[in-house]
């Protein structure tokens, strides 16, 4: 089956078993992780979070926060 636009490709997902939906969602997180996850991910492993994360925590330390 040659899937070769984006209307065919959600025909053939539709027609799927909840088991082959989610063996999908599996390969999917696996070779296509959502943008904000890889930057999310690349800002932690370089040390951009440090400065936000700490002053997250002094806040909770100094009771500076408020419950949502």
């Amino acid at each position: 089956m040659s899937l070769n636009s984006i209307e065919e490709i959600e025909r053939a997902i539709g027609a799927l078993t909840p088991r082959e939906v989610e063996e999908l969602y599996a390969w999917l997180e696996q070779h296509c992780p959502p943008p904000i996850d890889t930057r999310m991910q690349s800002d932690l492993a370089a040390g951009r979070l440090d400065t936000a994360i700490q002053r997250a925590l002094d806040d909770e330390k100094n009771g500076r926060m408020q419950p949502l």
